[in-house]
C-alpha cells in the first residue's frame, strides 16, 4: 500500500490514480489517515453483484449523476432504475410542485403543437 499526503495528491493525482490501478493509496491529512484510493474496474469490484446500483444509487440520490446517467451506470433500463429508487423513497421527480406542474403543461402543450397535421409543401 502507498501511502501519500493531501500536498502529493493536489500536485499530481495522475500519480496516485496511476499506483492505486496497483494497490491501494491512503491519503494522510496532518498524519491522520483521511482516505483511500481503489481502482474500480470491470472485473473487480465493480462486477461484485449489486455494487454498480448501489454506487449509481448513492450517486444519483447525492445528485452527482442524472437520472440518465445513473441507470446507465447501474446497467439497467432508465423505467427499472426508476422503479429502483423510487422503492428506496428516493424522488425520481426533483423540484416543487409548481415546477413540476409547468414542466407537465409544456410538456403536453408542445405534444399538441407537434400533433397537428402539416400542410405539404
Amino acid at each position: 500500500m502507498k501511502v501519500v499526503n493531501v500536498r502529493e495528491l493536489k500536485n499530481n493525482p495522475s500519480e496516485a490514480l496511476r499506483e492505486a490501478r496497483k494497490n491501494p493509496v491512503l491519503v494522510m491529512n496532518r498524519d491522520q489517515p483521511e482516505a483511500l484510493l481503489m481502482h474500480l474496474d470491470d472485473e473487480g469490484l465493480l462486477s461484485e453483484p449489486g455494487v454498480r446500483r448501489a454506487l449509481a444509487t448513492a450517486l444519483y440520490r447525492e445528485e452527482s449523476l442524472s437520472l440518465g446517467q445513473a441507470a446507465r451506470f447501474a446497467a439497467l433500463p432508465v423505467a427499472q432504475f426508476m422503479q429502483h429508487v423510487s422503492r428506496l423513497g428516493i424522488p425520481v421527480v426533483r423540484g416543487t410542485a409548481a415546477g413540476v406542474r409547468a414542466d407537465a403543461q409544456a410538456v403536453m402543450a408542445w405534444r399538441k403543437d407537434s400533433s397537428r397535421p402539416t400542410r405539404a409543401r
